[in-house]
Order: C-alpha cells, then structure tokens, then sequence
C-alpha cells in the first residue's frame, strides 16, 4: 500500500500541467512516461551513499520544475506565455504589489504562506515517496530486468520529448503506440534551451541597439513648430474594445461622440492599429519600445537596452529644443531606469500632488493626472514646447471602483474622488466573477476613454498640441477576449501635422479599419521622427 501512495505522489507531481487550458479531469488520464525509469532507478540505487545522493538531485529537480510550472500557470494567465528564467524573476515584486492592492495586504500575505506551505509539503512528500521506492529490495537476479526496464522506458519517453519538439518524427505505428507523455521532463528541457536561446538573442539585440539608423540622421520634429507633443498610453486598451461584443458598443460609442466633438473642436484625426511586445501587463515593455525603436518583448532585452546607450525619441526632442517629462501616476517606488530614456524630469505617483483616496492598487484617476500635467508643466510661463509622455492608470486591474468625470477646475487636491474611491464592492468579491470583472473592465477602459477625449478637447483651446494616443497591451486573455497583440493608435490635432500620418494608411477619425495592418510599437519611433521632420 505504501508504495502505490508513493507512486501516486510520484506520478500527480510529473502530471502537474503548466497551462490553464490542461487544469482539467482529462489531465490525470495522462501517463507520465517518466515514472517507470524513475521508479527502476529509484530500486537500483537503493539506500547506499550514491542513491541518497540521487534522491537528493531528483527531489530538487523536481520540485524546480513543479515551481517552473506554477510559474507558466501564473504567467500564461497574465501575459499568455510561459515563464523565462532568463528574464521573468522581476515580475515577482510587480505581482506581490498588485495581489496586495486587488485583495488586501493580510489576504496576499495568507495567500503567499498558503503556497510556500504547500511547497514544503510537495518536497516532503517527494522525499518520503522516493524513500519507500529506494527501500524496495530489489533480488539480485532481477537487477539485470530492472536495467533493461529503465534503459527501455528512459528510450521512450526520450523519443516522445523529440516528437513532441519536432527534433525528429517517429514512424506513426510508434508514435501512436507511446502509452503516454514525457510533459516533465519536456518542461525541464524546453527550459534550459530556452535560457541559452535568450542569451544568444541578447548578444544580438544589442549589436542591433548600437546600430541605430537615426543617430546621425536630423534634424527632428521640427514640423511640431513650437508645439507640444503629447503620448498617452491608455492602460489595457487593445483591439478588444473593437471586436469583442461585450465591450464595441460602449467603447465605439463613446469614441464617435468624441469624434464628433473632436472634429467641432477643428480637430483632425487618423487611427490605426501598433502590435504590442506583449498582453496583460508589463507597460514598460511597450513604452521603451516606442521610445526606442527596438522590439522588447522580455525583460532581459529592456534591461539591455538600458545599458546600450540607444537614443530614444526623447533624447531627439531634446536635442530639438523641447522639454521632455514623464507623467507616471503608477510608480510608487523610485524609477532609476528613466534615466536612460532622456526626460528631463519625472514625476512618479509622490510626486503629483494627489490628497485623494488611492482606487485600490490604482493611485489615482486619470482625470487627476492630466489636471497635475497642466500644474506642473504646461501652466509655466514662458517655457519651451513639452513632449510629455503620460502612462494613464485608471484602466488597471483590479478595475474597480470606476471614478466618475468632474468638472476640471473643481479637482483640486484629487479629495473629490473619494466618493468614488470609496464605494461598490472590493475587488477580492468582484473578482469571484469573471463577468463581473469583464464589466468593470468594460467601464473602466470607458473612463480613461472619456478623460482622454475631454481633455484632448480642453488642450484644444490652447493652442492645439499633437495627441499621440494609444493603448500599451491588451489585458489578460480571459478578460479581452481576442487573440493578438494589436492595440489602437490615434492621431489627434492639427491638419497640418496629423495629415501627415496619412500615407500609413491610417483611417480618418477614430476608429481605426479592423482590416487594415497592425506595425510593431518599435516602428512608432522612427514613424513620429520622420514624419514629424521636414527633412
């Protein structure tokens, strides 16, 4: 009896699935080939030095590998990709800082010591499973069988792993006469290439950064002509606002009405459609692909290209004349990286004046944010033309409670959204629902829509700035909906300066053709210099 308990420990660890979509009934029927050598050579090393040693080394890959695959679990729901080793580690204290704002520090602190107990127990539970294997006596006449067990059974989970990577093609009599899956040890495998591959391309991406095709080229923006530039990034606003039934009618609508507005305001626009590096989170990854030219879609190319010395489009602007900030209500911790990108100041969450209510993990709503815009740069007298890139926050999970548009000169030190910031239901029951949080992300995204298009409409009493908005990425999957990476770009403001856009194929207004093509948020760049530039 207790050895068919240790095989069935055994056998639940090498059958844990890595993805959502396998979290079903279906994947216990799946036989983990790699149980029967396991088994053999567990019996061979018996008790001596070597096989406690061996015990030792299995326990410690295997429970590697269980944590890799909780990983994958977390991030195919996030980010709808599996986990690197090679560049996900920083995503730990982004995560920690979002579960305490959706459900409360106690809750995230009791849910962070639930998992590390339940690891302890998995490794426990290892340790003793391999033990009562490793106690078997196993006859000296059939040591020779046992061999020959683990030899033949090694071979075939061996052969499944390069069928199912496509290293080789197994005759189809024997591919289908596999009796199960090597899915462990495939984790295992595809995890160490996939740490060299990501050193390679590192080693290519920044030769790729030191080759910049703009560095001498110039002079820049100067069509902008005293101008303002502004780049505002709408939090988990992607194609799903256009194609998904839950959210097109509210979100159209409210994009033709301020089309309509816009457009009465002498106004002119285009759209069009960016694909993102990534879904579900990580802005920065599509901010610093804007802002550089590069494609970094994983934290090891970001942190690279920090290093490289690339000129973004901000180093351009200065280089021009123009101020450049950076409006990062998100940031509740120092951000030593914006160094790299050229603004000449940074305001992060401290830094905006906001008295108010935090939203739970959002700190404050976009409408604020704007308004602490115009009181920090743009009401100074006499100042020089401004590229300001704006990260807006109110469209961030957990997605309640949704703030309500105020008048703007009745803001003030952000108290009057406490109404707001203090009512419905907390995240940790809305998010039971996942229809409920569908509809609270519906509204939220509305929201930051509103306020984008209320105080385009504002600026354009004042001298009609460039509006370059768009969204970073889309949320996770299960709440968009839609496959892809596409997010919408808007051109909004003076004919003279949007028209140019045209050439792309951007439609007019405001909503973007879902047929037309999406360009990688890495050519956005070079796009708003070239165009933007009379030579």
């Amino acid at each position: 009896m207790r050895q068919l308990v240790a095989a069935l420990v055994l056998y639940l660890v090498l059958i844990q699935p890595n993805h959502p979509a396998a979290m079903t009934l279906g994947a216990f029927a799946l036989f983990p080939l790699e149980l029967p050598p396991l088994l053999a050579l567990l019996m061979l090393a018996g008790t001596t030095r070597i096989g406690q040693s061996l015990r030792l080394a299995l326990c410690l890959a295997l429970m590697a590998i269980v944590v890799l695959k909780l990983a994958d679990l977390g991030t195919f729901i996030a980010f709808n990709r599996g986990f690197n080793l090679a560049a996900d580690f920083n995503l730990a204290p982004a995560a920690w800082e979002l579960l305490k704002g959706s459900i409360g520090t106690g809750l995230a602190w009791l849910a962070g010591l639930a998992l590390v107990l339940g690891l302890g127990l998995v490794a426990l539970a290892l340790w003793w499973a391999m033990g009562v294997w490793m106690c078997q006596h196993l006859p000296t006449k059939l040591r020779p069988a046992a061999v020959m067990v683990a030899i033949v059974t090694f071979s075939l989970a061996i052969a499944e792993i390069g069928q199912a990577r496509r290293a080789w093609q197994l005759p189809p009599a024997l591919a289908q006469a596999l009796p199960g899956a090597a899915f462990t040890g495939r984790v295992g495998l595809e995890r160490v290439e996939q740490f060299r591959q990501t050193r390679k391309d590192l080693a290519q991406f920044r030769e790729l950064a030191r080759n910049d095709p703009m560095r001498d080229a110039g002079p820049f923006l100067d069509r902008l002509a005293g101008r303002d530039l502004f780049l505002i990034y709408i939090e988990s606003y992607g194609r799903s606002s256009f194609e998904n039934p839950l959210y097109r009618p509210t979100h159209v609508t409210t994009l033709l009405e301020q089309e309509a507005a816009l457009r009465d305001a002498g106004l002119h626009m285009r759209s069009g459609w960016l694909r993102a590096p990534m879904v579900g989170g990580q802005s920065w990854l599509a901010h610093g692909s804007v802002a550089t030219g590069l494609w970094l879609d994983t934290q090891a190319r970001y942190r690279a290209m920090l290093s490289s010395g690339r000129q973004t489009l901000h180093h351009f602007a200065q280089e021009a004349g123009i101020r450049t900030v950076a409006i990062k209500p998100a940031h509740i911790f120092a951000w030593p990286e914006g160094a790299a990108f050229g603004f000449d100041a940074i305001y992060n969450a401290a830094d905006l004046g906001y008295s108010g209510e935090p939203f739970n993990w959002i700190t404050m709503p976009d409408q604020f944010t704007f308004k602490a815009l115009e009181r920090l740069e743009l009401a100074q007298a006499n100042r020089p033309p401004v590229l300001a890139q704006v990260a807006l926050v109110s469209s961030h999970a957990p997605w309640v409670p949704v703030p309500e548009l105020v008048d703007w000169e009745e803001i003030g030190d952000g108290t009057i959204f406490n109404q707001w910031a203090l009512s419905g239901d907390p995240p940790e029951v809305v998010w039971r629902d996942h229809d409920r949080v569908r509809d609270q992300f519906r509204l939220a995204v509305d929201y930051s829509l509103q306020t984008v298009g209320a105080w385009t409409e504002r600026m354009a009493q004042t001298g009609a700035p460039l509006m370059v908005i768009l969204g970073d990425h889309e949320p996770a999957r299960f709440v968009s909906g839609v496959d892809g990476y596409d997010v919408p770009i808007h051109i909004v403001g003076p004919a003279d300066l949007v028209e140019g856009f045209a050439a792309l194929g951007w439609s007019e207004g405001l909503i973007p053709d879902i047929a037309h093509r999406s360009r990688p948020m890495s050519e956005l760049r070079d796009i708003l210099l070239t165009t933007l530039s009379s030579e």
